[in-house]
């Protein structure tokens, strides 16, 4: 636990058990797409959630039931060095200056292609650094 979330899970089963059905089910999902485009990604539980990295962050996925700051529903999938990529607008900047976002309510709201298309690109990204 830190001074700005008001819970602290040892590990990825803990956060699991936590979150409700319907983000546990996206999160899911979009570990799935992570590893299925990075097979060798390296997943670490960072401010409570999940962070996937080769040399460094390429990105996380953060349910809306895990505080930090402001909540929101659904699952947020996060670009850690998303402003490099061409998502022409598919992403969001919000209030952050490097990374890139995008809120998914249901799975069926993922485009897996373009998805994956940021993905690669991430990963090349993470090569050159």
């Amino acid at each position: 636990m830190n001074r700005f979330q008001p819970i602290g899970f040892q590990d990825l089963d803990d956060l699991f058990e936590f979150i409700p059905d319907e983000e546990l089910q996206l999160v899911k999902v979009l570990r799935n797409l992570v590893y299925d485009c990075i097979p060798e990604v390296q997943e670490k539980l960072s401010y409570n959630v999940p962070f996937f990295r080769l040399k460094r962050n390429i990105c996380f996925i953060w349910p809306g039931s895990v505080p930090w700051g402001g909540t929101f529903k659904g699952v947020q999938f996060g670009f850690i060095q998303g402003h490099l990529l061409s998502h022409d607008g598919y992403l969001e900047t919000g209030k952050r200056k490097y990374v890139r976002t995008k809120i998914f309510k249901k799975p069926q709201e993922i485009e897996f292609d373009k998805m994956s298309a940021l993905l690669f690109e991430a990963l090349e990204i993470d090569q050159k650094t």
